[in-house]
């Protein structure tokens, strides 16, 4: 159907867009790749790793309410299997200022941490490869 495998951006508003940057630059190791001011009243900033086939996007509207509205099963999860990497995976996002948290779907306790930001959007670095 592609030509090419499309990008993939998970866009998402949040209350504090410096913080937000902060918090998933140092908790995953994301750089930033691209950011824009007042773009028909959004700032925001994309954060990944350089060529991989996804990106963040966090904005703020300075325009209208676009409030951040995660609920416990809004999930980012990133699979790693190997233990070490895992658990240095793990203390640099508490190092970060996620807390780390139950998951409100148990499976997720079995073999990962869920670790949830400022604005209560919740990642999981599961222990394990990818199941696809």
């Amino acid at each position: 159907m592609y030509k090419h495998t499309p990008q993939l951006r998970i866009a998402r508003p949040v209350g504090n867009l410096n913080l937000s940057k902060a918090m998933y630059c140092e908790g995953l190791n994301l750089q930033q790749l691209g950011s824009f001011k007042d773009h028909a009243g959004f700032d925001g900033v994309m954060l990944g790793l350089p060529g991989a086939g996804y990106h963040l996007e966090f904005v703020v509207s300075h325009r209208h309410p676009a409030h951040p509205s995660p609920t416990v099963e809004d999930l980012l999860v990133l699979y790693l299997p190997d233990h070490a990497e895992w658990e240095a995976a793990c203390a640099c996002m508490r190092a970060a200022g996620f807390a780390q948290q139950p998951s409100a779907n148990p499976y997720w306790n079995v073999h990962g941490a869920t670790f949830v930001d400022h604005d209560g959007y919740r990642t999981v670095l599961q222990n394990t490869a990818s199941p696809v």
